[in-house]
């Protein structure tokens, strides 16, 4: 006769595949010998670092992380045991150890760690602090995990060595945030998926899904529907109609006659067209899609041995952007041409800034700086020596699909002034006889943040990223629009020049025939990204430096003691 048994749970039938926020697990480290107010210290310093992330990351649709901090110093194995017990009862994804004073490695973070994921991203912030000393325990422990090929990041940071309610400088709050976000970017992508609609973009080696290498790196999940679902869907009209109704009123509101249609025909194409968004949208939502790309090209809308359909811009243009019909929302990254390589990067590049929307472009022209001022002088238009895309060049970013209707304006403006800049003209019948309408507008100037691609290379089985910080630059109108026309002036329009990069370099060293930029993302964030997941760092640039003081983060220290940050990452990838 079989026991009852106590030790069997059912779980709720739960119905809800949301994706739960990243969570942090933030700990401390002390000595058994150390006195009490020391001790009750080390936990308020706990406490603050706690609060430091709390208030400082967000998921990218904005949703707080959640947070969870031990009063239980590691003092040694019992201790670690009873926090690595709390850290997996409470979900934790990455932990954080905020030491003050002295403690012995091995019995406590290492400890804490040999019982938590191998792979568990960990970072250890102290103050510089000289009592008792709690830096002296962070190098202690940082050296012991690196020799063993852990790899750690180590904030050592700036606060009072006195006081039992120390506060951290904001720069040693902006340094260990920077790592948060790559760190929420690692975790909260792993076991999701993006939907990829159709097959290979176009012949693009450089565009491939790499599925098991994908999967091997990111933890992520490629899902792959052929085109053909779209085109029923479409024909079946399987949207909500009076949802369709509300969407076309919201176009004619904003973009009212900038809105190219010719005739009945054409104004039932672009109807098509944005009734693929609300398609698209379900079929993501139903997948729990954290992004997507559409083929398009040729099958799609180009191929006359089939029936042409419109084209996808202002579907693409639309999810890349932070609001829609219903207002604000967050952007969800989006390839156009099922560019998968693109796709990933604009995907970590709004994760690791927080929800910024990305911007999807061909490296189209590269204007050197003695190209446009012929051009300029031709024109008869001035320049100084202070005019950025005179004296320095720039790529014309230039691209049918996917670009964010955010881009039609500066960071931070109201859906309302970005739409200001926006028109729809008629697509190219030579190009996409399917018709439908392109989406255009010329990005302003003064935008910072990073332009880069990921590139797989079947050499080494590993994801690189050539990438270097970037402004966005603004020329007088005429100009702008006699560069627009040399390439295709019913398309977006971003002007682009790299902080390092020649012009020279930065058209002989493009990775592929579409590049991509988020603005307000800042390197030292990259850096620990790629640290995390073993992407190479390709920045060939002449004029960069190694290490740009205040802009990278700290080089970790498992890169300088087994030979380097490519020769560590090619060792661990060979594991």
């Amino acid at each position: 006769m079989a026991k009852k048994t106590d030790n069997i749970k059912k779980l709720s039938a739960a119905r809800s595949a949301k994706a739960n926020p990243v969570t942090f697990g933030i700990c401390g480290t002390s000595d058994p010998r150390i006195d009490k107010p020391s001790r009750e210290r080390c936990v308020n310093i706990i406490e603050m670092v706690a609060k430091v992330v709390a208030d400082g990351v967000k998921m990218p649709d904005g949703t707080p992380v959640n947070v969870v901090w031990s009063p239980v110093l590691i003092d040694g194995e019992k201790q670690a045991d009873i926090v690595a017990r709390q850290f997996r009862a409470a979900g934790v994804d990455a932990v954080i150890c905020a030491p003050d004073t002295w403690a012995f490695p091995q019995l406590t973070l290492q400890s804490l760690m040999s019982q938590l994921p191998d792979n568990m991203p960990i970072n250890i912030t102290c103050g510089n602090s000289g009592p008792k000393p709690g830096v002296v325990y962070a190098h202690a422990v940082n050296g012991a995990l690196a020799q063993s090929g852990k790899m750690t990041a180590l904030n050592v940071g700036t606060w009072p060595d006195t006081g039992m309610n120390p506060k951290m400088t904001d720069a040693t709050a902006e340094t260990l945030i920077d790592w948060c976000y790559a760190a929420l970017t690692v975790v909260g992508l792993k076991g999701r998926r993006v939907l990829l609609l159709g097959h290979d973009s176009m012949g693009m080696e450089t565009a491939l899904a790499h599925v098991l290498p994908t999967r091997n790196t990111f933890g992520l999940e490629l899902t792959r529907l052929d085109m053909k679902l779209l085109s029923d869907m479409l024909q079946k009209k399987a949207y909500d109609e009076k949802e369709l109704v509300t969407l076309r009123k919201w176009v004619n509101k904003h973009i009212g006659n900038r809105l190219e249609h010719r005739d009945a025909a054409d104004n039932e194409r672009f109807n098509q067209s944005l009734g693929m968004y609300l398609i698209v949208r379900d079929l993501m939502e139903d997948l729990n899609a954290v992004g997507g790309g559409f083929m398009s090209q040729l099958e799609w809308g180009s191929d006359h041995r089939g029936c042409p359909l419109p084209v996808a811009d202002t579907m693409e243009s639309l999810f890349n952007s932070t609001f829609d019909h219903n207002g604000a929302k967050p952007a969800i990254p989006f390839a156009t041409e099922n560019d998968v390589q693109g796709l990933l990067t604009q995907l970590f590049f709004t994760w690791l800034s927080g929800g910024n929307p990305p911007l999807f472009m061909d490296f189209r022209k590269v204007w050197e700086s003695h190209e446009i001022q012929g051009l300029a002088d031709k024109m008869k238009i001035k320049y100084t020596k202070n005019d950025v895309w005179a004296q320095r060049g720039f790529v014309d970013g230039d691209n049918s699909g996917s670009a964010s209707f955010n881009w039609a304006n500066t960071p931070g403006t109201s859906m309302t002034n970005c739409m200001k800049g926006v028109s729809m003209p008629l697509a190219d019948e030579f190009y996409f006889p399917g018709g439908g309408n392109s989406v255009c507008f010329y990005t302003p100037g003064g935008i910072e943040g990073i332009a880069g691609r990921l590139a797989y290379s079947g050499i080494n089985n590993m994801f690189s990223l050539v990438w270097d910080e970037a402004t966005t630059v603004e020329m007088p109108k005429a100009l702008a629009m006699a560069v627009g026309d040399v390439s295709t002036p019913t398309w977006p329009h971003t002007f682009v020049t790299p902080k390092y990069a020649t012009m020279a370099e930065y058209k002989q060293y493009a990775p592929a025939n579409h590049f991509h930029m988020t603005w307000n993302l800042k390197p030292a964030r990259l850096q620990h990204w790629m640290d995390m997941t073993n992407v190479l760092s390709a920045t060939p640039w002449a004029g960069r430096p190694v290490n740009v003081p205040g802009t990278d983060r700290p080089q970790p220290l498992l890169h300088i003691l087994a030979g380097g940050e490519n020769a560590v990452k090619m060792l661990r990838a060979g594991k």
